[in-house]
């Protein structure tokens, strides 16, 4: 009855991860009323230099590899779109429904295993990533409320970015291209992606927001080189149930700073998605 001290990883650092990125919507949320695209490009600033760092520090030099150019691009531009509609869920939803509609990912990122990696899930790991999304449900209760309506489908094309660009993060580290490049080339892509609209647009920032948004970024590198070696151990399909834990990580953070109080349905969706990580580590240690 032992589990595969790689698959222990992968779930270790998924968890980390998803500390580190309720931790960076936190902070982003407590910078206040400022552009999306501003918190993004700054958020990615951070992220950037630690990669860069990371890089220099290895001395292996840059190297991507020709056979993987393309989908280094496709995780950054999902990647990229999965952080602007998060950053823009996040300022207009509670930190909780806006971490749960991100956090659909891992149910994105199972269905495009399939086409991408060839990874096909066992029926167990396709009942329990739908219960799983099944408590996400509960936690975004459709409202009716037409202004509620747009962030909401931001959201969720949040999670769509997300969960298509971890596929991509498995894709590349399986070709042997190192998380530091990964993290490297998508913190370029976004901050190049973000720079034209922070010059025409740019908004003056106290030394509280600079210090959140910094804060923010750091976060965001824990996130992103935790996701990144989550993935580098272990495909999607066996450990993407434990990002669920960022709601969690999410939901008392917004209770303990914001004064968010889940509602009962929220409850059940935390208790659901919990129940069923619980029920997937007893699985893997009988594996």
């Amino acid at each position: 009855m032992t589990i595969n001290n790689n698959k222990i990883k992968g779930i270790i650092f998924i968890l980390l991860a998803a500390l580190g990125f309720s931790l960076m919507t936190f902070f982003v949320r407590l910078s206040g009323d400022l552009p999306t695209m501003q918190k993004a490009f700054f958020r990615n600033t951070v992220a950037l230099a630690v990669a860069t760092y990371a890089i220099i520090k290895s001395h292996q030099g840059f190297h991507i590899g020709k056979g993987n150019r393309f989908d280094i691009f496709l995780r950054s531009l999902f990647g990229t779109i999965g952080l602007i509609s998060n950053f823009y869920a996040v300022d207009r939803l509670g930190i909780a429904d806006a971490n749960m509609l991100n956090k659909l990912s891992p149910f994105f990122a199972i269905i495009l295993s399939i086409f991408i990696l060839k990874e096909v899930p066992s029926a167990f790991d396709i009942i329990t990533t739908i219960i799983a999304f099944i408590g996400a449900l509960f936690i975004i209760r459709p409202t009716g409320s037409f202004t509620a309506v747009l962030p909401a489908l931001v959201g969720l094309l949040g999670g769509f970015g997300a969960g298509t660009a971890y596929v991509m993060v498995r894709k590349l580290t399986k070709n042997g291209v190192r998380t530091p490049i990964i993290v490297f080339v998508f913190s370029l892509f976004s901050c190049l992606v973000t720079l034209p609209y922070l010059i025409m647009n740019y908004t003056p920032m106290t030394p509280q927001q600079w210090l959140y948004l910094l804060l923010a970024g750091i976060s965001a590198s824990l996130g992103q080189f935790s996701i990144t070696t989550a993935y580098k151990y272990a495909p999607a399909k066996e450990i993407s149930v434990f990002d669920y834990t960022q709601v969690i990580f999410a939901a008392l953070l917004g209770l303990m700073f914001f004064g968010e109080i889940p509602v009962a349905l929220s409850i059940i969706g935390y208790a659901i998605i919990i129940g069923i990580a619980l029920i997937r580590w007893r699985h893997d240690l009988k594996a």
